[in-house]
């Protein structure tokens, strides 16, 4: 049985038993071993395997499950017997039910937003999945503990200190009640002489813990001498109080410290653009920062993010490249004093020198921008963050002015941050078919302006 699976526009032949089929791109595919093998780039007896040469032109196979790590949409059509061999019928009507109901569904979803691997607010979509992943967690309790959001902070909060007061008010009323305190109280013997004054119940043991650990002290219940084992409870309860003093409230300090919330008035533009300067094309996107105080050592980085399969086979799913965004000639330390346009200038070294408008649409990828600084007021790191993807890069187009003179001073119009305008006369080849173009141009002229002096000087030579 054969199935046919449709990503990138390539049409690929995938045998759906593990065998090997023809893939009308290289030979005939040998069998697969395993799905390690398939990350070294050699033959697995794996599940399912499929031909990537369309895309990759490597001529390898990987197994199916690695396609999930692209994140490319696997659609499967329609089955078909492949020359009679099976001759199954009701496998082939199964299939047949399967991609009608398959296609019926997908009439009914709303088309999924695109996928990203970090949003545009610069959190991180990975989900992790490690072996013991919770008790990794409870060993860091503390980070664990500040990077929970604030509700579940909050809750800790008060179940940590509730239950602590309830567990210890229920030990003082076990001494109470082991001492004959709470028998002495209800037949009013005056002679006895109690462990803690005042304290004959649930309550007033809950009370007298509170008091004590808060330090209230309203002076009515104190302990007295003739109790040691509650002088001993009084010296864990002090040791253990200040432990959780320290841990809750340091946590809480920390959070409320935090330089996150810094983040929230550094702004990106939502869309990218690429445009000519100076002959050449430049990615261009917008920051901004909306307080008036400023973030010493402010530096701002790129990384471009997507898959790609080596020469070997290897698969690399989220395969991280940088992209130049001044490194070279200091224009990554930013003095934001006004919204700035950082620019990546595409030549040879950049990783779109070979995409044109068509490439930029079709290709997924996605741009990781990461801006850092220090806080003037409190000398804490500041890191904000944001994404592009591909289908968020306007080819073509520039960003409207922001920042205006008038009355004698600079003004800053954030309403027109995220607007941009096209720019006719720009090409819609890649940077290497420009460069090309024009050096072809500069060939054609200077051989044109070469060949009447040529001809000029030709009598002379030939006189000479």
């Amino acid at each position: 049985m054969t199935t046919i699976i449709e990503m990138d526009g390539a049409t690929n032949h995938v045998n759906a038993a593990g065998d090997s089929i023809d893939t009308g791109l290289s030979t005939v595919g040998r069998r697969r071993s395993s799905m390690m093998t398939a990350f070294r780039g050699e033959s697995t007896d794996s599940s399912l395997v499929v031909d990537n040469n369309a895309t990759t032109n490597f001529g390898r196979r990987m197994p199916a499950k690695l396609l999930d790590l692209t994140g490319e949409a696997v659609k499967p059509v329609r089955q078909a017997t492949k020359n009679g061999e099976d001759g199954d019928e009701n496998d082939a009507e199964d299939g047949d039910k399967d991609w009608e109901k398959d296609k019926k569904s997908k009439k009914l979803k709303k088309p999924k937003k695109p996928e990203r691997f970090m949003t545009k607010a610069g959190q991180c979509t990975i989900r992790q999945s490690a072996t013991k992943l919770g008790k990794r967690y409870v060993t860091d309790i503390f980070t664990t503990l500040v990077d929970l959001q604030w509700k579940y902070n909050l809750v800790i909060f008060v179940l940590v200190y509730t239950a602590g007061w309830s567990l210890f008010g229920f030990f003082w009323w076990l001494i109470a009640l082991w001492r004959g305190d709470i028998t002495a109280h209800i037949s009013n013997d005056t002679n006895h002489t109690y462990c803690v004054t005042k304290v004959y119940s649930y309550q007033t043991a809950f009370l007298f813990y509170f008091e004590t650990e808060t330090t209230i002290g309203y002076g009515t219940r104190a302990i007295t001498e003739k109790c040691p084992e509650a002088i001993f409870l009084f010296i864990i309860q002090a040791i253990m109080g200040s432990i959780v003093d320290a841990f809750m409230v340091g946590c809480i300090y920390i959070k409320l410290s935090q330089p996150k919330n810094r983040s929230e008035t550094l702004l990106f533009s939502k869309t990218s653009v690429i445009s000519e300067r100076d002959g050449k094309y430049c990615l261009m996107f917008r920051v901004a920062n909306l307080r008036n105080s400023l973030l010493i050592q402010c530096r701002i980085r790129a990384k471009l993010v997507r898959s790609r399969v080596t020469r070997e086979g290897e698969f690399i799913g989220f395969y991280q490249e940088d992209i130049n965004v001044g490194l070279d000639t200091g224009a990554d330390n930013l003095f934001m004093v006004t919204p700035l346009i950082i620019c990546h200038s595409i030549d040879q070294r950049s990783p779109f020198y070979d995409m044109n408008k068509e490439d930029f649409q079709n290709n997924r990828f996605e741009i990781i921008v990461i801006l850092e600084g220090m806080i003037e007021s409190t000398g804490m790191i500041c890191q904000a963050r944001t994404s592009y993807l591909n289908t968020e890069v306007e080819w073509g187009f520039r960003f409207m002015p922001s920042l205006y003179y008038a009355d004698g001073h600079f003004s800053v119009d954030h309403s027109s941050f995220h607007e941009t305008f096209p720019i006719s006369n720009t090409a819609t080849v890649s940077m290497r078919e420009l460069e090309d173009s024009r050096a072809a141009r500069r060939f054609e002229e200077s051989g044109t302006c070469a060949s009447p002096r040529a001809s000029v000087a030709s009598p002379a030579i030939r006189d000479q």
